[in-house]
């Protein structure tokens, strides 16, 4: 499947185009600014672009009102259309999000049971009790997602709602040509749900993807024949970055070992968990990182790790976003990419790993493993890639088994040999592809 090889760049819309915090329906077409963007992401050597919510919302689009159209602050369906052409045309894929658990109180079927009671035709739509009540005193309590009630929890055991989605889902691939989706919340719904949506996407296109937002617990609930293609893989998120703040490798790399190791207990082997550095729900990379100097570490080991990784916008040239400061320090509009030397490393990284089948689906064998250092093998059938993480500030030199006397490093070119251990540089990663 094209998920498995991709190199995903993730785009919170609303934010990157500048729009107002609430929907204040006002027009504009801020989505196109997107069109400028198009060069950048390919010349990253990225391969799909996933959008978080850009469909008529409340607010932040999580809270949505109409699944059929653009939100307004971003323009129209037809703006959204040149945005997906270009990509398209540049060799790019496309997902959308999915925000299928719940909607907003702007939702139109909601609107309507709040207007007319138990008289509405939708009031089936949703879990409610009109012998309770809620904050926003509309005379009936209603389920809102883990307590927050301005996310209204859909009825998807009702046919009618189930119909509405998928017919919303039909839409985009009719207008847009997505190529997949993320599903928020994926931890929230119910198998046969999942189980439906699956079959339904199929149908529309063989190669859809499903990756479903999952924090904790056994992935494998969510990602299997009849639900996810794949989900959000953040236990190693954590792993990721609190290994080098800690200088203990030993947490990614248990992490690592307990997903994808040799051993017959392991969870995930042969799938391909979405990873990254941050998104537009937790802190910037650049921020949490305790020393800088880890970012080129930390991104080379993103990209060699078992799994597809993800960028998020803006991220590539280092930019900062406390979780702390709100949504909005997460979600910064932008008016233009940049580039630097962070952006190139990414670029490299990026390159190396849709130039070799091993580091995409290779098999994950550690090799050497202590506070500050990381090496793994990623091999499949006619390739073998060594890959050597040094977290330290100081040269270190490694000695394994590497069964192979030269090799190339994918990322720079330069012939390596394996003769007396292998030095790694400062604060470096080496992706040495071997003869």
């Amino acid at each position: 499947m094209w998920f498995d090889s991709a190199n995903i760049y993730q785009i919170y819309p609303l934010g990157l185009c500048g729009a107002p915090e609430y929907n204040d329906g006002v027009p504009a077409h801020r989505i196109r600014r997107l069109l400028d963007w198009v060069e950048h992401i390919r010349g990253l050597n990225m391969t799909c672009v996933l959008f978080n919510p850009l469909f008529e919302s409340d607010k932040h689009g999580y809270d949505t009102r109409d699944y059929t159209k653009l939100d307004c602050r971003l323009g129209d369906n037809g703006d959204f259309k040149e945005v997906c052409d270009a990509l398209h045309a540049a060799g790019l894929k496309v997902m959308l999000d999915g925000v299928f658990n719940h909607v907003g109180r702007g939702f139109w079927a909601f609107e309507d049971v709040r207007k007319n009671k138990w008289d509405s035709p939708y009031k089936d739509w949703f879990h409610l009790n009109f012998d309770g009540n809620t904050q926003y005193n509309d005379g009936f309590w209603y389920e809102g997602w883990e307590g927050h009630n301005e996310l209204v929890k859909l009825n998807l055991q009702n046919p009618a709602v189930v119909d509405h989605l998928f017919a919303a889902v039909k839409g985009w691939v009719e207008q847009f040509d997505i190529d997949g989706l993320r599903l928020d919340v994926a931890y929230c719904l119910a198998p046969d749900f999942l189980a439906k949506l699956r079959g339904f996407t199929q149908s529309l296109k063989p190669d859809f993807v499903l990756m479903g937002e999952v924090l904790h617990g056994d992935y494998n609930l969510w990602m299997n024949d009849n639900a996810c293609h794949s989900v959000t893989n953040y236990e190693c998120y954590k792993g990721l970055y609190s290994s080098f703040n800690s200088m203990n490798m030993f947490e990614i790399g248990h992490s690592l070992n307990r997903q994808f190791g040799p051993e017959p207990w392991t969870l995930y082997k042969g799938k391909h968990l979405m990873n990254f550095l941050d998104n537009h729900d937790v802190e910037r990379i650049a921020s949490i990182l305790a020393d800088p100097a880890h970012l080129r570490p930390a991104y080379g080991l993103l990209f060699a790790m078992p799994g597809t990784p993800a960028v998020y916008y803006g991220s590539e040239w280092g930019i900062q976003g406390k979780k702390s400061h709100g949504d909005a320090a997460l979600r910064p509009a932008l008016e233009a990419p940049e580039e630097n030397e962070l952006t190139e490393w990414v670029r490299a990284l990026a390159a190396a790993r849709a130039s070799s089948r091993a580091l995409q689906e290779g098999d994950y064998l550690p090799l050497v493993l202590t506070n500050r250092q990381l090496v793994f093998q990623r091999a499949v059938q006619g390739e073998r890639v060594i890959v050597a993480v040094n977290a330290d500030g100081e040269e270190y030199t490694a000695h394994f088994d590497a069964r192979a006397g030269r090799s190339t490093d994918l990322i720079t070119g330069e012939l390596h040999d394996f003769g007396g251990g292998s030095r790694l540089a400062p604060y470096s990663v080496a992706y040495w592809r071997t003869e």
